[in-house]
């Protein structure tokens, strides 16, 4: 949504333009009907001369008036910096995600967003091992259907909740280099089994992806030879039978040319 304030006052200068633009057209014309029509007399062209003068007055009003009655009203007050930078970011979040690669880019620049985030601390290495892991079951992703479908939403809602644990743990492991020696073993403990749970949750999603790709590599091998290898044999078969037919044709109408001299 735009800066309502900033809209108004554009608004109300185009309004002031407008206004002053017809107040000049009208008086231009006003003033030729004015010399034209003593000059040559009362005629068609005078009607058209005046016409467009009345016109241009009745437009020139109609903009006074609209000008000050918006004029009269209140500006709307002032954005908050902060919310005025997440409207433009949000625009412009949206502006690249209607181009062709944009969703990738954006899914990109928000994993190494949070990648960052996470530098330095325990939970680190546990968060990149989520993302290769994610990333592979993305990739493998539109060939778990049927039977595999609800396997891929519990891993989406586990894949959410492995990295909230993951910024939760890395804020613990930050706010415990701040607090006072008497919080600090209540606070490593937490950290510790938070970093617990995110390991065994990662070791767990892992295996989910491995469970995946078997299902993936079982569903795409066939009981017998696959159809396009059986396919090609049958056109080789077929190429070296015409050949051989062909081989044996020019072989038989040899003796029946006639020698030429």
């Amino acid at each position: 949504m735009a800066d309502e304030r900033a809209r108004h006052f554009r608004r109300l200068r185009r309004l002031r333009r407008s206004a002053r633009r017809w107040s000049v057209l009208a008086g231009g014309l006003g003033g030729a009907a004015a010399v034209l029509t003593p000059y040559a007399g009362l005629g068609l062209p005078d009607a058209a001369w005046a016409g467009a003068a009345g016109s241009a007055v009745a437009l020139a009003a109609w903009r006074w008036v609209d000008l000050r009655a918006l004029a009269a009203r209140p500006a709307p007050p002032a954005l908050d910096p902060a919310e005025a930078a997440a409207r433009s970011r949000a625009r412009l979040v949206a502006a690249v995600e209607r181009l062709p690669v944009g969703p990738g880019v954006l899914a990109e620049v928000r994993r190494v967003r949070s990648r960052l985030a996470l530098r330095g601390t325990t939970a680190a290495q546990a968060w990149a091992r989520l993302d290769r892991a994610a990333l592979t079951l993305a990739g493998m992703a539109p060939r778990l259907t049927g039977l595999a479908e609800p396997a891929v939403l519990e891993a989406a809602a586990a894949d959410r909740s492995l990295r909230d644990l993951a910024g939760r743990a890395a804020s613990v492991e930050r706010a415990l280099k701040l607090a006072p020696a008497e919080a600090r073993p209540r606070l490593a403990e937490a950290h510790r089994t938070l970093i617990d749970q995110l390991d065994s949750g990662v070791a767990a999603y892992e295996g989910l992806v491995a469970a995946a790709a078997g299902y993936v590599a079982e569903d795409a091998r066939p009981s017998t030879a696959h159809p396009a290898a059986s396919r090609l044999t049958e056109a080789t078969d077929l190429l070296h039978g015409v050949a051989a037919a062909l081989a044996e044709l020019r072989a038989v109408g040899e003796p029946l040319r006639t020698p030429t001299r």
